[in-house]
C-alpha cells in the first residue's frame, strides 16, 4: 500500500516529539535506557500514531495490543502515552520515583496503557500469544503486536512462543524485533551470535519481514503486509540503531542504560530540535 509524503511527514514529527519526551524522562544525571528506547521509537510512532486502532479509552475493548517484550525500553511507549493522553505530560518527570505512575519497567497496574508486566527478558512473546489466542476465541478482530529486542532472543522461551505461535496459526501475532544489534554489556554478535534472525522465524514457521527500521515507509508495509498474512504469525526484523537521534550514543552499549551529563543533554536537545525542523 502506497502511503504519501504528508502521512510519512507526520510520523517524522511525531517521532521527533517522542524523542523530546523520551530525554524529559531522564534529564542529566538520571540513569535510563536511552538507546533500546530510541531505536524503537520510529516503530512505536508508527503503531500508536498511523496504524494500530487505539482509543482514547487505554482499555477500550476493541483496541490493538502492544506488548513491549524489551521491557527496559518502556520509555518509548511513555513518550507515546502523553502525546494519546493517557498519562500527562507532568507524568515524564517522575518517572522511576515513588510518587509517579511510570516505572522504570512496565506495571499494567497503575500506568493506563500498559497491557503486561515485562522486562524480565524472554517473556512477553508468550504472554503476547495468550493475548492474541484469547482475542481469536472472542471473535474480536484486535491485533498484538510485540516488541522483542535482539539480544532477547537469546533467551529460550522466546523460540518456544515462535513455535507455538506457528502451530496455532496466529496470524492476528505481529513481533517486532528490535534489530540494533547492540545489547547490555556488547554487541549482541560478541555475547551471543544469533543470526539470521530473519531466516530463524521463517524456519519457525512465521511470515518473516525485514526492513529498515528508520524508514517509515518500509514500516508501515510491513506492518501492513502482516495484516494481510492469513495462517501464520508475523515477524517484522527491524534494523535500528541504538541510540538513535543522539549522534553520542548511536551504536553504544553504554548506552544502554546510563546516565547523560549536561553537555550531552544539551546535545541531546539541540538533535531534537533539528528533527522536529526537518521533519
Amino acid at each position: 500500500m502506497a502511503h504519501s509524503e504528508s502521512e510519512l511527514r507526520e510520523l517524522r514529527r511525531i517521532a521527533a516529539t517522542l524523542r523530546g519526551n523520551l530525554i524529559e524522562m531522564i534529564p542529566p544525571g538520571k540513569v535510563g535506557h536511552l538507546g533500546g528506547s530510541s531505536s524503537i521509537m520510529d516503530v512505536t510512532a508508527a503503531l500508536y500514531f498511523n496504524h494500530m486502532n487505539v482509543f482514547d479509552d487505554p482499555k477500550d475493548p476493541r483496541r490493538d495490543r502492544c506488548i513491549f517484550s524489551k521491557g527496559h525500553a518502556v520509555l518509548a511507549q511513555y513518550a507515546a502515552f502523553a502525546e494519546l493522553g493517557y498519562v500527562s505530560h507532568d507524568d515524564l518527570h517522575k518517572v522511576k520515583t515513588l510518587d509517579g505512575t511510570l516505572q522504570g519497567h512496565p506495571d499494567m497496574d497503575h500506568t493506563p496503557g500498559i497491557e503486561a508486566v515485562t522486562g524480565s527478558l524472554g517473556q512477553g512473546l508468550s504472554v503476547s500469544l495468550g493475548m492474541a489466542l484469547g482475542l481469536r476465541l472472542d471473535g474480536s478482530a484486535s491485533r498484538v503486536y510485540c516488541i522483542v529486542g535482539d539480544g532477547e532472543l537469546d533467551e529460550g522461551q522466546i523460540w518456544e512462543a515462535a513455535m507455538a505461535a506457528a502451530a496455532h496459526k496466529a496470524d492476528n501475532l505481529v513481533a517486532i524485533i528490535d534489530h540494533n544489534r547492540v545489547q547490555a554489556t556488547d554487541a549482541t554478535e560478541n555475547v551471543m551470535p544469533n543470526e539470521p534472525i530473519k531466516e530463524k522465524f521463517e524456519a519457525f514457521g512465521w511470515n518473516a519481514i525485514q526492513i529498515d527500521g528508520h524508514d517509515f515507509a518500509q514500516i508501515l508495509d510491513a506492518l501492513d503486509a502482516a495484516k494481510a498474512c492469513r495462517g501464520r504469525p508475523t515477524a517484522i526484523v527491524a534494523d535500528t540503531v541504538k541510540g538513535k537521534g543522539f549522534a553520542f550514543a548511536e551504536g553504544k552499549a553504554a548506552y544502554h542504560n546510563a546516565a547523560m551529563n549536561e553537555a550531552e543533554y544539551a546535545q541531546a536537545q539541540e538533535a531534537v530540535r533539528r528533527m522536529k525542523e526537518e521533519a
